[in-house]
């Protein structure tokens, strides 16, 4: 029984994040699960299952020693290079210990094709910093045994409490435009269906790159559009943002690594859930 307990330890890195918070109300009722916080929060302080660390300032490795996780999911923001050293002393700690990592990465890893969709084995290659960012810790992820690693790619994020819908109310409020950009086409998802998917690929202890996005695609700007009208009767004021002339994907469609049904989502069910909340 004791084996089996200390298979289900996890830190989830970012915890106090939108996401990251997110996973951890998920996966608290289930298994062991402690978090990381950056900035003072007397309310986490008080919590014996989260610990405070700051990337720019503390060492990674005391906070996986406190806590000895089989897992470790990263959900980490902020500065990119010393994301990149603790990723890289998380994934040092992952071979000697025989753990395993679940990395959320971002579509934008694949921002530098614009001519199409992209699926699970594609190469990846960015035009922007994040991107790259994203890329250098898959490449470092990838070179783990295959068993150890979990690389999700999630589209842009939405749901009742997500940064980009509150920043939508805000412009609404403020009456202040709203950036559309009606030449891209992407998939999306929310908050519910990424934490229901990660609690399904540690019970499964699935492995490999996923794609978390819708099964259909939609345009930027029409989509924006509908979440508006979920969120009442507004006038808002937009400002069309053209990067190109031709249409332009920044999609991460599922194709190899599919999760069940249930586990799979279709872009209205987003304005639906938005529109009960």
């Amino acid at each position: 029984m004791k084996k089996k307990a200390a298979k289900h330890r996890i830190l989830i890195l970012g915890a106090s994040g939108f996401l990251g918070s997110a996973i951890y109300k998920e996966l608290c009722p289930y298994f062991n699960t402690f978090g990381t916080y950056c900035t003072n929060n007397t309310t986490l302080e008080r919590n014996k299952h989260f610990f405070q660390y700051n990337i720019l300032e503390d060492d990674i490795y005391e906070i996986l020693d406190i806590i000895r996780p089989r897992i470790v999911i990263s959900a980490l923001r902020g500065d990119f290079a010393a994301q990149f050293i603790a990723h890289k002393h998380l994934t040092e700690y992952v071979v000697s210990e025989k753990i395993k990592c679940i990395f959320l990465s971002s579509a934008n890893v694949f921002d530098a094709y614009s001519k199409y969709p992209s699926y699970e084995h594609d190469k990846t290659l960015s035009n922007s910093i994040y991107g790259h960012f994203k890329i250098k810790i898959e490449n470092m992820l990838l070179r783990l045994p295959k068993k150890q690693a979990a690389i999700l790619r999630l589209p842009m994020v939405f749901g009742s409490g997500s940064p980009r819908i509150l920043e939508i109310l805000q412009n609404l409020t403020e009456k202040t435009p709203i950036e559309i950009f009606p030449n891209l086409i992407m998939n999306v998802t929310t908050d519910t269906k990424i934490t229901q998917q990660i609690h399904y690929i540690i019970n499964r202890n699935k492995s490999g790159v996923f794609h978390l996005g819708s099964n259909d695609l939609v345009h930027h700007d029409d989509f924006i559009k509908e979440i508006i009208k979920t969120l009442g009767n507004h006038k808002p004021l937009f400002k069309h943002v053209y990067t190109t002339n031709d249409d332009r994907y920044l999609a991460v469609l599922p194709k190899y690594n599919t999760l069940p049904k249930h586990l799979q989502l279709v872009s209205q069910e987003i304005l639906t859930e938005l529109n009960i909340s």
